[in-house]
């Protein structure tokens, strides 16, 4: 079972810590909850599949697909990307980069975009995957690329922030934050309006960046490190941040699930919590899965906790998505775990693919749709 705690040290040479999260404090490696029994109210159904190439590879990659209009995208580790008709799963397009692809696929105003190990990004035509513009960012991009009408903004894993003009490619701007020497293996992906880009980082800020220039506009402090090594002082924000009716959401590994009032950059209130994923919202509840790999539910107002599903510790699980009245988590194994928003007791569960799931799930017009780490692009609806 890999380990799915990303540690690496920023230097020259990453560092990856392998078994984080697997392990007691007394050094006894940790086992995975055993799955529970319990008697399913709904069922999992595949509406179709598609085949992603030669798959994720074996590296903690944030491989994800993403959805602009009718289509959804993906890539495997070997530089092929795919256009897939998002109801039918027909394949409209391919394309071979022939490269090694390290982060996920992000879509947007027409634009697919992707990035490879030597620190290159590709921005391909949404339409017909034909190449319009790559730039050489020197880092690595491990997150999916985030657009608005005018830019196209990549997180890198050094800490920079860069925009370039969605059209011709050219730099807009670089943003440059302070990171500490050890850090989580990743980054999260930055939330881009029209004019601000809101961006987490490794230091356990957040911090507003104006589009226009590039330079802060504000920064608040999600976490602050604490503890003695550098292992405990570890606050990454990986997870993406979630702006839901003029707030935003956001948490950290080792630190604090927040509610950032993006106007005044103001914390409207905080619990402790730790997690590297990024969030979901529904029945007024945000949605976190903790580092631990539990799943909990706070209050969008109160931040009060609404309900803990502890059941699935250790397990590896993806970040959360809702679907209709479900939350749902994937596994290490390649199940999919179905709970209730109401009151995180499980509905059901399905095996997608025995390779398991690490990437984020996405969810449009009710359907669920999960890339496996084989390659399997699956939609599924939950009734």
């Amino acid at each position: 079972m890999k380990s799915l705690c990303r540690l690496a040290a920023v230097s020259i040479a990453s560092l990856i810590i392998a078994g984080c999260g697997f392990w007691g404090d007394d050094g006894e490696e940790v086992e995975p909850n055993p799955l529970v029994s319990f008697e399913a109210e709904k069922t999992v159904s595949v509406l179709w599949s598609a085949s992603v190439g030669s798959g994720l590879g074996n590296k903690y990659h944030q491989f994800r697909p993403a959805i602009d209009g009718e289509h959804i995208f993906a890539s495997d580790k070997d530089g092929s990307v795919y256009a897939f008709d998002v109801k039918t799963g027909k394949k409209v397009w391919e394309v071979e980069l022939e490269t090694t692809i390290v982060g996920g696929v992000g879509a947007g105003v027409g634009r697919v975009a992707v990035a490879n190990e030597e620190g290159e990004v590709v921005v391909l035509s949404a339409e017909d995957g034909a190449e319009l513009w790559r730039a050489n960012v020197n880092s690595e991009v491990t997150s999916a690329a985030q657009f608005n009408e005018e830019l196209a903004v990549f997180q890198l894993i050094n800490g920079k922030v860069i925009a370039f003009d969605i059209v011709t490619g050219e730099q807009r701007w670089l943003y440059d934050s302070q990171i500490p020497r050890l850090t989580l293996r990743g980054t999260s992906s930055p939330i881009v309006a029209s004019d601000v880009t809101f961006a987490g980082f490794a230091s356990g800020k957040l911090v507003a960046i104006d589009n226009a220039k590039g330079a802060a506009i504000w920064e608040s402090r999600v976490a602050l490190p604490q503890g003695r090594s550098e292992l405990e002082r570890m606050v990454d924000i990986d997870g993406r941040p979630l702006l839901v009716d003029r707030m935003i959401y956001v948490s950290s590994y080792q630190g604090r699930l927040v509610a950032i009032n993006p106007f005044r950059a103001q914390v409207v209130w905080a619990q402790d919590v730790s997690s590297y994923h990024s969030l979901a919202e529904g029945f007024g509840n945000i949605y976190v899965s903790e580092s631990n790999d539990a799943v909990q539910a706070f209050d969008r107002a109160s931040s009060a906790s609404v309900w803990r599903q502890a059941e699935l510790e250790n397990r590896g699980i993806t970040a959360p998505a809702t679907i209709g009245s479900d939350v749902v988590v994937a596994d290490y194994e390649g199940y999919l775990h179905v709970m209730s928003q109401t009151d995180g007791h499980f509905v059901a569960r399905h095996k997608v693919d025995s390779s398991g799931v690490y990437g984020d799930m996405l969810v449009k017009d009710d359907v669920l749709y999960v890339l496996t780490n084989s390659g399997r692009l699956a939609a599924l609806s939950i009734q």
